[in-house]
């Protein structure tokens, strides 16, 4: 029991924050705003900044586009969910397909405090089905 412990504990060892917002029906809406708010207490390391998206395969298109906005700036992501024969990328886990998407791999804070993250999706639908969650973490370099 004590070796699940440390296990678990090695496992998320450096994990700052991290936390999943469903969506509704499963039916993302594109003006609807996921925000993420979480604290940085230390300023000395880099971090590595991993957003995830969980969807079934009733997700019609093999890649997303995505918005991402926090107080200093404004950027725009592409990934693929499936590759060119249609096959799923990412890790199937009870019903649904988990996509990690590394958004920055050295992002570095300069003050303490509390930080967020806003995403919106940038596909031409206005209502992209088959998105279950939009998923943010901050893990310690």
């Amino acid at each position: 029991m004590c070796l699940a412990g440390v296990l678990l504990n090695a496992c998320s060892k450096g994990v700052v924050y991290s936390r999943f917002h469903p969506i509704p029906s499963e039916e993302w809406h594109m003006d609807s705003v996921v925000r993420f708010d979480y604290a940085i207490t230390d300023t000395a390391t880099d971090y590595r900044v991993l957003v995830y998206v969980r969807h079934t395969e009733r997700y019609p298109y093999q890649n997303m586009w995505l918005f991402l906005g926090d107080s200093t700036h404004r950027d725009t992501i592409e990934f693929y969910l499936a590759d060119d024969r249609g096959q799923w990328l990412g890790d199937r886990r009870h019903g649904f397909i988990e996509m990690p998407v590394l958004y920055g791999e050295s992002v570095h804070y300069p003050d303490t405090g509390f930080y967020y993250m806003e995403i919106v999706h940038g596909m031409r639908d206005s209502l992209l089905r088959g998105v279950m969650d939009v998923g943010m973490e901050v893990v310690k370099n």
